[in-house]
């Protein structure tokens, strides 16, 4: 009895201290010029510097109104804090006693945390998610080669950055680490990967909005990837570096090894081999692979979606079935989907836009591959099937508001809310 007692006063000390650490980490901004409230009291718009730690990002300081209590914005705001590399828990508290609000937030590169909860004025609400910060060091001083177009990224910077849309309403801001938070890491390309900027959009960005407190999304994919180039920039070995028994990886390749040849390259050679590899090496991590086949181009003859990626789907689908390892399928769901919006709908899903649409388009956009916010969002939910319909363990981290999906009968447009990001550029991400 007695060690049994003092096995459960370690455990209560191990607990307290390890709270006490974290609480000691924390960092928390309260807004507005009432500094009665414990935390770094921000009491005016102040901007994010080098020489400073935190502040409001992107030129957005003058779209921020402090009040007694909080800011309110009607145009959208960035606050940026300088943290480590880490997952970190995020607590918001919303609302005004100035006004009514409705709040979507994003963070690091428009990942979407939470969209819109309509707050009566005088009342809050708080809202609690979390975030990968990642920096591109490894271990025996090696780095993510990264491509040009991410060295200016927020996924890859030295801050954790919050983008406040709609009409904003926020009071206090809490972060605080959670190194033990199950993490659900992503390795994939284009149609996979945070695209930083305004109209791209990828389902990888979507899914943080769907799963609870419990989980983490790192996503690692990146514009143009195909398996050989992900490992070759040594992607593969900076999640190897951080991945934790029990925790995922979702692995989603095909657009751009569909482009390698060569001697020994295919879908039933080189490529089979490499997601072998893949797959391989988050067991060997006891960690749970999952498979996803790609998603279609939006390519239609005589009304009817034509097949792109030839072999790769069957090759994809071999290796789950021969490694039994869950397999989402996206060549499947999204044929659906394109056919049942049919030839001119499923352009609303994509990056086609008329001259003129955002500041400094000069020229139309006109992209069958990468997509929207909305048609992004479509992916997501379709992840989000294939996790019910295979009962994946990893449903039981979905909020219990998170919709049902038929990839049959897909969303229209109009049922897409979610404000944009200001921050815009018109060339097209890398891969096709």
């Amino acid at each position: 009895m007695k060690k049994i007692k003092s096995i459960l006063f370690l455990a209560f000390l191990v607990a307290f201290f390890t709270s006490a650490a974290q609480n000691k980490d924390q960092l928390t901004f309260v807004f507005g010029k009432d500094n009665s409230k414990s935390g770094t009291s921000i009491t005016s718009p102040v901007t994010f510097k080098n020489e400073r730690n935190n502040g409001f990002d992107f030129k957005t300081s003058g779209n921020v109104q402090l009040h007694k209590e909080g800011f309110t914005a009607a145009k959208p705001v960035y606050f940026s804090t300088r943290v480590p590399e880490g997952n970190y828990k995020v607590e918001v508290i919303l609302g005004s006693s100035q006004q009514a609000s409705k709040t979507t937030i994003k963070a690091e590169s428009r990942r979407i945390m939470d969209v819109g909860t309509e707050i009566p004025k005088g009342k809050e609400l708080i809202k609690i998610f979390n975030v990968n910060v990642r920096k591109p060091q490894i271990k025996n001083d090696q780095k993510v080669s990264l491509k040009s177009r991410e060295l200016d990224d927020l996924d890859w910077d030295d801050k954790l950055t919050l983008e406040f849309s709609g009409n904003v309403a926020v009071k206090r801001v809490s972060i605080s680490p959670a190194p033990d938070v199950k993490t659900i890491f992503l390795a994939g390309d284009s149609t996979m990967t945070d695209q930083d900027i305004e109209p791209w959009a990828s389902w990888g960005q979507m899914i943080p909005q769907y799963f609870n407190d419990e989980v983490v999304i790192a996503n690692h994919a990146f514009s143009g990837a195909s398996l050989a180039s992900f490992k070759g920039r040594k992607r593969l070995e900076k999640i190897m570096e951080q991945i934790k028994p029990g925790d995922y990886l979702v692995i989603g390749f095909a657009h751009n090894d569909e482009k390698r040849t060569g001697e020994g390259i295919g879908p039933w050679q080189s490529y089979t081999e490499l997601l072998k590899e893949f797959v391989n090496s988050a067991k060997e991590k006891e960690a749970n692979p999952i498979l996803i086949t790609p998603t279609q181009r939006r390519h239609f003859k005589d009304g009817e979606l034509q097949p792109t990626h030839g072999d790769y789907p069957d090759a994809i689908r071999k290796v789950a079935e021969q490694m039994n390892i869950p397999l989402i399928d996206f060549t499947k769901m999204t044929t659906e989907m394109y056919n049942s919006w049919g030839d001119e709908i499923s352009r609303k899903a994509f990056v086609q836009y008329p001259a003129g649409t955002f500041p400094g388009q000069n020229k139309k956009l006109e992209d069958n591959t990468h997509f929207n916010a909305f048609g992004a969002n479509e992916i997501a939910l379709a992840f989000i099937h294939g996790i019910r319909e295979q009962n994946l363990e990893l449903e039981k981290y979905l909020k219990p508001e998170t919709p049902y999906y038929n990839p049959e009968k897909p969303n229209l447009l109009s049922s897409w809310t979610v404000p944009m990001s200001p921050r815009f550029e018109s060339i097209k991400p890398d891969g096709n």
